[in-house]
């Protein structure tokens, strides 16, 4: 092999690697994206349950039945808002995990902020 082939084939392997790389980062970056978005309509659905509920305790209250937790309905909206939260934080766990991975692969690909191989 000549020393121009030799260049040139350094030089196509690096960039493969750059669009490895670049690719890489781009799909992890979509993956929190979307996390992102499902996270904020979960986050939307509590919201509305807290509206629920108030207006519920609210209604109960009106009729003077002080006993809330023993409402069926109060009972079905504080599970429904528990669920929602265990799923936020699945969804915050991954997000931080995909992170994670991220910070993880930078550091392989430039280990200790040294520049990449010539």
């Amino acid at each position: 092999m000549t020393h121009d082939s030799k260049t040139a084939d350094r030089f196509l392997q690096a960039t493969r690697n750059v669009l490895n790389t670049a690719s890489f980062h781009a799909n992890q970056y979509k993956q929190v994206v979307q996390k992102k978005i499902d996270l904020g309509a979960i986050h939307k659905k509590i919201e509305q349950l807290h509206t629920e509920l108030g207006k519920q305790i609210d209604d109960l209250y009106q009729a003077e039945k002080k006993d809330f937790l023993a409402d069926d309905e109060v009972g079905s909206l504080l599970e429904k808002v528990t669920s929602l939260k265990q799923a936020a934080a699945l969804l915050e766990e991954e997000i931080e995990l995909i992170r994670t991975e991220t910070l993880h692969a930078a550091s392989v690909e430039n280990p200790e902020g040294s520049p990449p191989e010539q």
